[in-house]
């Protein structure tokens, strides 16, 4: 119970630090609105009949698991500001494991991520995405998945990272091939050999692909949209989960003590 309390209150301080920063909130619920809006309507104009699909409600899916797994893995980044401000060094040295520490980090983003989403659900039905109660109820816990895996691959990449600048100079490098190679706007199942294991070797895709097994199980598409079955995405997911989370904690441990 001592180390619960200790990732309660750790999440709980990110998410207070959300609801404070006005900016932040709006620029995060604009951004994957836009690119819903603009790019998966003109996409769905001009390449609508040939796909054979939806082609704008397969950008919202795409859309809104990038957006929270994005979201939840950029958000980790307060683990530098509060390296930078020594607030880090003063939680080390609290009597509690050095996972609660980073568990309470990825959960606390996972929170804030959870806002966009909400905020992409509701854009989603004004303009006319097929969303029952059903698929939203069964949505539920694949977002929270999704976050939790976002923030966990997040604290993997800015663990060796010395400040907040070289964060984001490198995320950008990280980020921006994944939107391509996991599918968010195109189909990636017909790729040339070299891109298609880039592809599967960016985490994003199964995340990507993991919110759309569920969500076209329910409204299914004349063709096949999801990449791999459920549970190959989960699994997928729970290894890599654990190598990040492992890997990145160790890794941030020891940038702590090297200072």
């Amino acid at each position: 119970m001592h180390e619960l309390w200790a990732v309660l209150a750790i999440a709980h301080r990110d998410l207070v630090k959300l609801l404070r920063d006005r900016t932040r909130l709006i620029s995060d619920f604009i951004f994957p609105l836009i690119i819903i809006g603009v790019l998966g309507t003109s996409l769905q104009a001009g390449f609508g009949e040939v796909a054979g699909f939806d082609i704008l409600t397969f950008v919202f899916t795409g859309v809104l698991a990038q957006t929270l797994w994005q979201s939840a893995a950029l958000g980790v980044i307060s683990l530098i500001e509060d390296r930078e401000n020594d607030f880090s060094q003063e939680i080390f040295v609290s009597p509690i494991s050095r996972y609660s520490i980073v568990l309470g980090k990825i959960l606390g983003e996972s929170l804030v991520a959870l806002p966009q989403g909400i905020a992409i659900v509701a854009f989603g039905l004004v303009i006319g995405i097929p969303l029952s109660l059903t698929a939203l109820l069964a949505l539920v816990p694949v977002v929270l998945i999704v976050t939790v895996f976002g923030a966990a691959f997040g604290v993997l990449v800015l663990s060796r990272l010395p400040n907040r600048r070289a964060a984001t100079q490198i995320f950008p490098f990280v980020m921006l091939p994944q939107f391509f190679l996991a599918g968010v706007f195109n189909p990636v199942g017909n790729l040339p050999w070299f891109l298609d294991i880039a592809s599967r070797l960016a985490p994003m895709r199964y995340a990507v692909d993991l919110l759309r097994n569920v969500y076209y199980a329910i409204h299914p598409e004349s063709v096949d949209v999801a990449l791999a079955p459920i549970g190959t995405n989960l699994a997928i997911i729970g290894g890599l989960f654990a190598v990040f989370i492992v890997v990145g904690t160790a890794l941030f441990v020891r940038a702590e003590q090297n200072r």
